[in-house]
């Protein structure tokens, strides 16, 4: 008891500090890796109000179009919207595909940007606000986690990666019909003889869930790691006032300039990993189009 006392009064730990950022607010606890009962509801709730956000502001771009001299807002996401559809041209060659393909790309782009974006937010600005909420209302601040950064969430990503592997095989069918894809699924890539059906099927197997896995796994290993370098900068900041005067007055400022750096930098990285999601899903959509 006296111990706990000491922890409460000093503060948690770095790792402590860590650990309880990096812990999601779920229904229960992981009974298991792949315990596919448990919802992450911090990576629900913001995935679902990111994605109506970006739907409305693509809507609102929409209905405010104008043939004349467009605004800042609108002439941005005319471009937005114009480098997406070139990048559609260059990868789906089938115009009708593009029709959909392109605006799903639009959608990858912005909801995934928004979802990276929430990296951006102080580290300790929601997850305080959420232990004062659940305080007010009788619960436990201690144990008051929350995730603001759905894309360093694997269930989120893969999900993504899932998502856009459906679309895939929907497109295989779709342009190839059903007899032709399970055709190129034993006939592809080693050739079309009975003996290597068996070879060419295994390689299909492993390339569709290699694609997926790592279609998930890159956007959440980026932002994953860019959370955890956040947490870091934010533990130096803390720490000035446990140290000396000169010392403290270092690791403060060293933590603003730290802070803002990478934030900056951060900016590059949210965009990219979206254009980055997004022309894989062009691609894989594209090599659905296409017969061996």
């Amino acid at each position: 008891m006296a111990a706990e006392g000491h922890a409460a009064e000093h503060g948690p730990t770095a790792g402590e500090y860590i650990v309880h950022h990096l812990t999601h607010l779920r229904n229960k606890e992981l009974n298991g890796p792949f315990d596919l009962t448990v919802v992450a509801w911090d990576s629900m709730f913001f995935s679902i109000l990111l994605g109506v956000i970006g739907s409305f502001v693509l809507w609102r771009a929409a209905r405010a179009a104008t043939s004349g001299v467009p605004g800042r807002f609108q002439a941005a996401v005319e471009l937005l919207v114009e480098m997406v559809e070139s990048q559609a041209k260059g990868i789906v060659h089938n115009a009708q595909s593009r029709k959909l393909v392109s605006p799903l790309a639009l959608t990858v782009f912005v909801w995934i940007f928004l979802l990276n974006a929430m990296d951006l937010l102080p580290v300790d600005l929601l997850p305080f606000i959420w232990e004062k909420i659940v305080g007010a209302t009788g619960g436990d601040p201690h144990h008051a986690y929350l995730r603001s950064v759905p894309t360093a969430d694997l269930s989120v990503t893969m999900g993504l990666s899932l998502s856009v592997l459906i679309v895939c095989l929907v497109y295989n069918v779709k342009i190839k019909g059903f007899g032709g894809w399970v055709h190129e699924l034993f006939a592809a890539p080693f050739g079309d003889h009975p003996l290597l059906y068996p070879f060419n099927f295994l390689m299909q197997m492993i390339e569709f869930v290699a694609k997926t896995v790592s279609h998930g796994m890159r956007l959440f290993g980026n932002m994953y790691a860019g959370e955890l370098i956040f947490l870091l900068i934010a533990l130096m900041g803390g720490a000035w006032g446990s140290v000396g005067l000169g010392t403290g007055i270092g690791l403060a400022i060293g933590h603003i300039i730290a802070g803002s750096a990478w934030a900056i930098f951060h900016i590059l990285i949210i965009t990219l990993q979206a254009f980055v999601f997004m022309m894989l899903t062009l691609v894989y959509i594209g090599q659905a189009h296409d017969s061996h």
